[in-house]
């Protein structure tokens, strides 16, 4: 289901994950991976308690909103990325940013930023794995 094109559905990933979360019920893996990173976004907290709103959700540049399931999903890539070590190195950049920063969100947040910065370049082709991880390891 993760991997659907149908925006709902995904959207309800996180929402029923998140409600999981907060009735303390049983979640699958991951469930528990969706509601890790929801936990450390307070901001969408609200957003994400209610389904009606989370359906209705669009991104608005000029009321400054960014899309919360776009950036969630980013965190959720990364950990992928990370979990499997690829591209080979990632996970070891990882581990030296979050020793030296303390903060794995903050961590994970500037990595997201070379991961959007390397697809915005490839507009449409094959991302750049060699320029993404020159800037992975130019910010750890």
């Amino acid at each position: 289901m993760i991997f659907s094109n149908d925006r709902n559905k995904l959207r309800l990933m996180y929402v029923h994950a998140w409600h999981k979360r907060c009735q303390n019920l049983p979640m699958d893996a991951l469930e528990h991976m969706i509601a890790d990173v929801i936990a450390m976004h307070p901001e969408y907290h609200a957003l994400l308690s209610d389904e009606d709103q989370s359906l209705a959700f669009e991104e608005s540049s000029e009321q400054g909103t960014s899309n919360p399931f776009l950036h969630l999903g980013m965190h959720l890539g990364l950990r992928e990325q990370i979990s499997t070590d690829r591209p080979a190195g990632i996970r070891a950049a990882y581990t030296k940013l979050v020793q030296r920063s303390g903060d794995v969100m903050e961590s994970e947040h500037r990595m997201i930023a070379c991961l959007l910065r390397t697809l915005q370049d490839a507009a449409g082709n094959e991302p750049d794995e060699q320029a993404y991880l020159e800037c992975i390891h130019r910010i750890a």
